[in-house]
């Protein structure tokens, strides 16, 4: 096979990236093994305590369990399975703000739990009266987004905890994105912040893992018991994954990632980020687009729907939220001269819009 992979140098609003090199070469070399059979590779599955020992540093989670996972999706509908096995209603439901990703709705429709959506305020976060008012007695999880995937926000965290807890309801962050740029903010998202129950926090988004590699993280392991199912051929007695076979490459290229560059690493890379993102923002409100503030290293601009489908023509991966705003995503791949570059194709089609067209009447 010839074909080569996707380019990354106009790619602007993915949430994955190039891995680091180190988890490049690790993912190769662990490629084979199948952390979803411990007892027959045991080496990967000590790599996998090892990544789950450092997400829980990540996170602020002292003891940390869970599991890495293919990523946020399958994490958060675990997350989702957890609470239905431990709710004692016949028909519970979670309650999440519309900024929530939809991969909760794949849960929701799987797992046979209703679905209460709630509004968001004004800086895009979730809406704390609305989440009161929706929570009741069948409630089983709320959700609170740390790093949303259209503006970057980060929820309320710590009074969702409260709300969740006072209906006797388990609580999970989805971190998936924000989770390896937010221990540089002053943001109040994990474990340590809050007394959240459980997190889904992916390592091949910022955290520069080879994909897949996700995580689930959960502050009891007893919680884990809600997954378990039991194994009778392999040596290992039960299992807690979603998927049964998994490939090591995430696992391992997660754990070299994380060693080499936690936590200065993602530190540098987390303000090279921001800097990009702010940066774009301050470009395209000097030309007169509504932008929204980059909190995190995501940039949400109104670009009309002609220029949006321009740049796309001239080879941009670029995406739009569900109300319409070009949204950019400032991942390791994206550098300033990537920037500067999108920049100028869009100062080329401003002019070409703005010359009249001569009629030759």
């Amino acid at each position: 096979m010839q074909t080569e992979p996707q380019a990354f140098d106009r790619v602007l609003s993915s949430m994955c990236t190039e891995p680091h090199p180190v988890a490049r070469e690790a993912a190769e070399r662990f490629l084979a093994t199948n952390p979803g059979d411990p007892g027959t590779y045991p080496t990967i599955a000590a790599l996998e305590d090892d990544a789950i020992a450092m997400l829980g540093e990540i996170a602020g989670l002292e003891n940390p369990a869970g599991y890495v996972a293919s990523g946020g999706t399958e994490a958060n509908i675990q997350a989702v399975r957890i609470a239905r096995e431990r709710a004692e209603t016949r028909r519970p439901n979670i309650v999440m703000p519309e900024s929530a990703h939809f991969s909760f709705q794949k849960a929701a429709d799987v797992l046979g739990v209703d679905l209460r959506i709630v509004p968001v305020d004004e800086q895009y976060r979730a809406d704390l009266e609305a989440v009161r008012a929706s929570v009741d007695s069948e409630t089983a999880l709320v959700v609170g987004v740390a790093g949303t995937t259209e503006y970057g926000r980060v929820d309320p965290i710590p009074e969702l905890a409260t709300i969740a807890h006072a209906a006797d309801a388990l609580c999970h962050v989805d971190a998936a994105w924000g989770g390896f740029v937010l221990p540089f903010t002053d943001d109040e998202w994990h474990f340590g912040h809050a007394d959240i129950d459980t997190m889904a926090i992916d390592p091949h988004k910022m955290g520069q893992a080879a994909v897949p590699a996700g995580g689930l993280l959960v502050r009891d392991e007893r919680l884990l018991d809600e997954l378990a199912i039991d194994t009778p051929y392999l040596e290992s007695t039960s299992q807690a994954t979603l998927t049964g076979t998994r490939s090591g490459a995430g696992v391992a290229s997660a754990v070299a990632a994380m060693e080499e560059l936690w936590p200065s690493g993602y530190r540098s890379q987390y303000v090279r980020s921001q800097n990009n993102a702010e940066w774009l923002a301050d470009a395209l409100e000097k030309r007169g687009y509504s932008v929204i503030e980059p909190t995190l290293p995501l940039v949400a601009a109104d670009l009309p729907r002609s220029t949006f489908d321009a740049l796309r023509a001239r080879g941009w991966r670029i995406s739009r939220t569900a109300t319409g705003e070009l949204r950019i995503v400032c991942m390791p791949h994206v550098t300033r001269e990537m920037l500067a570059s999108f920049i100028s194709d869009l100062d080329q089609l401003e002019v070409r819009a703005s010359v009249p067209v001569v009629s030759d009447d």
